[in-house]
């Protein structure tokens, strides 16, 4: 019973990660501004990374857990980049 209900509840984290990440990307396709745009990204990484987590708690691959590592690092990079390139229009000085 116990294992049966880690199965499900994994199911559902992922279901409803999917649905998240959806509307992440409503909110990066239809922003009203640019700073809407880059919330929506960083939701839409942070999401893709816990998906991946969930990936590899269900199917004990540590390849997932690696992969969810490096988009929290570029996702992280890339955020910070964005809002560099917003208050200032250049990103390298």
């Amino acid at each position: 019973m116990n294992e049966l209900f880690i199965i499900w509840s994994i199911l559902a984290s992922q279901v409803l990660l999917g649905l998240a990440m959806g509307c992440a990307l409503f909110r990066m396709a239809r922003g009203p501004r640019a700073q809407d745009r880059i919330l929506g990204l960083d939701a839409l990484y942070i999401n893709a990374m816990l998906l991946l987590l969930t990936f590899g708690v269900r199917t004990a691959n540590s390849i997932y857990f690696e992969a969810a590592l490096i988009i929290a690092l570029l996702g992280f990079v890339s955020s910070i980049a964005f809002a560099k390139f917003l208050m200032r229009g250049e990103v390298i000085e």
